[in-house]
């Protein structure tokens, strides 16, 4: 499926919600893809992409960076608290502040570089064991305390689990936005972004439908 085909997709599924045009930001998620199918999407015109791993980006995106404009680098994956400079660094908007600890710490870098990406919360909205967020009967408290922390918290993310109905984990995090006055949600992928958008998604992270399968790294 081409770039095109999502952008059509999304911009078909706003209308259906009765939502304002290019209120979705298509997040192009090209973690282990190789460096010419992100060389491709770029000279399309596309500049909002998504990495799971700051060592990864850290590797790829300088030399894209200098040869493009403008491009907006969203870290989508989980984050090292020994990684957090590094990716403050990299990333305009990191989407998997999932724990006290972590809040603290990029507290504490933005207080000594006078700057921050936004942030989203990530939310365990599936209470999974083996995935990171916040328990939704938290949220609202780690909501408050990373405020009290001055940062910018733009908004909330999900990773539905694989085998529940995705709209009514879309449903409970928009629930819990709503309720903490946040406008930002990241949600949906490549099999489930329409859903995403029709619950009020602002930002949908589809990486295979574009790139098509990643390719694994050797080793």
């Amino acid at each position: 499926m081409s770039l095109q085909e999502i952008n059509a997709r999304i911009a078909n599924a706003e209308t259906a919600a009765g939502r304002p045009a290019g209120s979705v930001k298509l997040i192009a998620v090209s973690k282990v893809q190789p460096n010419e199918r992100v060389r491709d999407v770029l000279d399309q015109g596309h500049r909002c992409f998504g990495e799971n791993r700051v060592q990864e980006a850290a590797g790829k995106w300088p030399g894209f960076n200098a040869q493009y404009s403008d491009i907006d680098l969203h870290l989508i994956g989980p984050l090292q608290t020994n990684k957090a400079r590094q990716a403050m660094e990299l990333f305009s908007t990191i989407h998997s502040v999932d724990r006290p600890k972590l809040a603290k710490t990029l507290a504490r870098l933005a207080q000594e570089v006078g700057t921050c990406p936004d942030l989203f919360i990530q939310v365990n909205t599936g209470e999974e064991e083996q995935k990171a967020g916040i328990l939704p009967d938290d949220a609202d408290t780690f909501i408050a305390e990373c405020r009290a922390l001055d940062l910018p918290i733009h908004g909330l993310m999900c990773i539905p689990p694989v085998d529940e109905e995705p709209s009514l984990h879309f449903a409970l995090l928009a629930k819990i936005a709503g309720r903490n006055g946040l406008q930002g949600l990241s949600m949906g992928m490549s099999g489930d972004f329409e859903k995403a958008i029709a619950l009020g998604a602002t930002h949908v992270r589809v990486g295979s439908a574009i790139f098509g399968e990643r390719v694994k790294p050797e080793g």
